[in-house]
């Protein structure tokens, strides 16, 4: 039996409503875990909000209210996006939570037990914006002589007593744990960053604040509260039950466990140097993989508030629908890389590869059989013509689930539309409509051979488009036990037709979509 599977997000900063990028993060990992499901395994995939810090501070007091206030309205707005999205997650996560609170706690007092931890005098550079700390030598010049950190943002000096935690002491176990483990950071190009920061040198980390109060108490010791980081990173054990349920944890997050972060490519450090530190300290299983995917780009610009071009996700969906939303997203972009969207682009991947190959092709077929057979399911009778299709529709299948295994969505999706391109070739060149005149039973056994190639497609494509392929699914009559990765190529068809399974008109699955007429 495969072992357990634990996949997270980042949890989402919300301090402002969600974004496009936040989107994108949650309908690939959805992809993911639904990938994994399907191929029979025990997932737990997390996701939530990250609700501490000064930012959340400062917001709220601009805004004169409560930072409790500001977690509560703002959080409800990212648990709606990933409702409305259909994101499947198990647990959706809050770090205002009493029982993370109290996890967090448990695993600083097991660093501090390990000797790992001591009070000192932070004096240094901090981005509120990143909510990080950074050495002299990272910074850059801005405009007007303004230091700024690697990701571009402001940083002031900042002098007050602090904890510390001896991440010097971690830097050549971390070089280990990258050498032994060179799939522990993806893709290879963060790993190469990560990799010349730390072996650049790590200076011990500073892991309490003083100069707010709203965040996670640090035990025993009156007026601090932890690093947001430390905090933030701890949701991940929060919802494998650390560090009561050893249960739970046993089976989600255990030594040589199956653990993969998706995050964003600018909080990789944070994943992969802080991170693993932290949980060697405190005697925890590692994760197996941290994966840093790129960000998405308006037109090819970076999105910025300033040049108001920050899209609403949920506007996209309404918009465009949302599987036809996560289509986009997943197969346009190289997952890893940057990838930039527009409405355009949207319209025009949605009407080609949804609406004109793949729904067209299930509509004409089934509407086809429900029109001249009845709805009676064709008798298969075939020839190496139609052999050799449904066998390229098997072989799609392996190749899409080695890909989205190896968290290449966009892959996966190709060889999707590869067997696409495949029927409908097929139907083409077999001609049913001609065949019904000339050939009736050579033309049931095409429609039987589209059929069964049509069912598998939907059932392949289910982690990218789940509402569509499951509707598609009900309409051709697999029931939910017969749509796994296991089912492609075995001889559901035949069960199917021996049930006496009627098929009734189709419905369309995709409509062709418009480029709104301010953006024609």
């Amino acid at each position: 039996m495969s072992k357990p599977y634990t996949i997270t997000t980042a949890i989402s900063y919300p301090n402002g409503r969600p974004h496009i990028g936040h989107a994108y993060e949650v309908i690939a990992t959805d992809a993911i875990a639904r990938f994994q499901r399907m191929m029979g395994r025990d997932v737990f995939f997390q996701t939530g909000t990250d609700e501490h810090g000064l930012k959340m501070a400062q917001t709220a007091r601009n805004r004169g209210i409560e930072p409790r206030e500001l977690a509560d309205e703002m959080s409800a707005y990212f648990k709606v996006m990933n409702d409305d999205l259909n994101i499947s997650y198990d647990r959706f996560i809050r770090t205002s939570e009493p029982d993370h609170h109290s996890a967090s706690q448990a695993i600083w007092q097991a660093m501090e037990a390990n000797g790992d931890l001591y009070l000192g005098r932070y004096e240094g550079w901090y981005s509120v914006r990143d909510e990080a700390f950074y050495d002299e030598k990272e910074l850059i010049e801005g405009e007007g002589g303004q230091k700024l950190s690697p990701q571009g943002t402001p940083v002031e000096w900042t002098v007050e007593e602090s904890w510390f935690f001896r991440l010097a002491a971690y830097q050549q176990r971390l070089i280990d744990l990258y050498t032994s483990q060179p799939d522990f950071i993806q893709p290879d190009s963060r790993r190469n960053e990560i990799m010349r920061f730390v072996e650049g040198g790590l200076s011990d980390l500073s892991v309490s604040r003083t100069s707010f109060d709203w965040g996670v108490k640090v035990p025993g010791s009156n007026g601090h509260v932890m690093y947001v980081w430390v905090d933030a990173l701890t949701n991940y054990l929060t919802g494998c039950g650390y560090p009561d349920d050893a249960e739970r944890m046993a089976r989600y997050w255990s030594e040589g466990g199956d653990i993969t972060h998706i995050i964003g490519k600018d909080i990789v450090r944070f994943h992969t140097v802080y991170w693993p530190a932290f949980l060697m300290s405190a005697n925890l299983p590692l994760p197996k993989k941290v994966f840093g995917h790129g960000f998405l780009l308006n037109r090819g610009e970076k999105m910025s508030k300033s040049l108001g071009n920050v899209a609403d996700p949920m506007e996209l969906a309404e918009r465009f629908g949302v599987d036809q939303l996560r289509y986009f997203l997943l197969s346009e972009v190289t997952f890893g890389n940057d990838g930039s969207y527009s409405a355009e682009a949207i319209v025009a991947r949605s009407n080609s590869d949804l609406a004109n190959s793949f729904g067209n092709l299930a509509q004409r077929t089934l509407s086809f059989i429900a029109k001249n057979l009845e709805g009676r399911l064709p008798e298969p009778v075939a020839q190496d013509v139609d052999s050799d299709l449904l066998k390229t529709v098997v072989e799609a299948a392996q190749t899409f689930q080695n890909a989205m295994a190896d968290l290449a969505p966009s892959a996966a999706i190709e060889a999707w539309m590869r067997a696409v391109f495949a029927c409908n070739a097929y139907i083409d060149a077999q001609a049913p409509w001609a065949l019904r005149k000339t050939d009736p039973a050579r033309m049931e056994a095409v429609l039987a051979t589209l059929y069964e190639a049509i069912a598998n497609l939907a059932i392949m494509i289910q982690p990218v488009i789940p509402a569509s392929a499951t509707a598609l699914l009900d309409q051709m009559g697999l029931s939910g036990e017969g749509r796994s990765y296991a089912v492609i190529g075995a001889d559901w068809y035949a069960q199917l037709r021996a049930s006496g399974f009627i098929l009734n008109p189709p419905k369309p699955l995709f409509p062709r979509l418009d480029l709104p007429a301010e953006e024609a």
